[in-house]
């Protein structure tokens, strides 16, 4: 029987090809899934949008493409603009044309930190830097363009793979006897491996029940639980010390001893219960994650 949905088997074009959660979302996806990136896909060259869409026509975009340089940001404002706010938005007119979802994934940093609580998706944005601008201005560009978008905000990505905190925090520990790590900025950690399946079971609720008007808007989907970037380090040395490598001091210091460009809100966790509620999906704890991630990026190490 027609029940009038619209239902979406066929190809999930994955934007931002070189980035972790694209790479995650490419090995969780299956035969599917379609990544492009640079030079087939820019948002600094807007013609490649539809011409990538118009070659894959796509069931369901998803976007990871964005510009994640905080600092970089600063310097650069007209740059982060097209990366986070005029390209999705364009990519949105493409999926809105097509009338096809559009899950695009913004981040933690369009709020002040200055809650003192997890943020709710319904708590004012106030970004203090240009990059939280950016993804703030990008999610209402976003949602002005197409009903049928789905906003993710996540925090503090890693993975076994790619430039991020965890990995860092590896290669320091190797050599360093003591790293120096800030204790008073708080969020969530989230294993892009984790995100990436957490946003393949929403594009399975897609595709088995077609679209439905309560999933639309904006969801948090980040790791369950808050941390301190000196908390996420003091894990990962843990079981690396675990594996045999060296477990150097940890000395926790305040933003204020590690001076940035880019402002960083002191206290971003997110309260993920909506996207629980609404898609049946929480991303795990973040520690065990981190565990697995470790393993799997020493185990990568050791390989060569």
């Amino acid at each position: 029987m027609n029940d009038g949905r619209q239902y979406f088997p066929g190809t999930v074009l994955v934007t931002g090809g070189h980035g972790q959660l694209a790479h995650s979302l490419g090995r969780a996806g299956g035969d599917d899934i379609r990544v492009v990136g640079r030079p087939e896909f820019d948002f600094d060259r807007p013609e490649t949008v539809d011409m990538v869409m118009e070659a894959h026509t796509p069931a369901i975009v998803i976007n990871t493409a964005a510009w994640t340089a905080v600092d970089a940001a600063e310097q650069d404002v007209a740059g982060a603009m097209r990366a986070n706010r005029d390209g999705p938005a364009l990519l949105a007119r493409g999926c809105a044309r097509r009338e096809i979802p559009f899950i695009h994934v913004s981040t933690d940093y369009v709020f002040n930190g200055q809650k003192g609580t997890p943020y709710r998706e319904t708590d004012t944005v106030d970004p203090r830097c240009v990059y939280g601008l950016s993804k703030a201005e990008g999610e209402a560009a976003v949602l002005a363009a197409h009903d049928r978008s789905i906003i993710l905000r996540t925090a503090w990505v890693y993975s076994a793979h790619g430039r991020n905190f965890v990995r860092t925090m590896l290669k320091a520990g190797e050599t360093r006897p003591e790293l120096r790590v800030v204790g008073d900025q708080f969020g969530n950690p989230t294993s892009a491996d984790d995100l990436a399946s957490g946003i393949m079971d929403i594009v399975a609720r897609l595709r088995a029940g077609g679209w439905h008007a309560g999933y639309g808007g904006i969801f948090h989907a980040a790791g369950y639980g808050g941390a301190s970037w000196y908390d996420l380090a003091s894990v990962v040395m843990d079981e690396a010390h675990v594996l045999g490598r060296p477990r150097p001091g940890i000395v926790p210091i305040a933003t204020a001893d590690w001076p940035t460009p880019a402002y960083r809100p002191a206290d971003t966790r997110l309260d993920t219960q909506r996207l629980y509620e609404v898609f049946g999906v929480r991303l795990p704890d973040w520690r065990e994650s981190v565990r697995t991630v470790v393993r799997q990026a020493c185990e990568t190490e050791a390989a060569g």
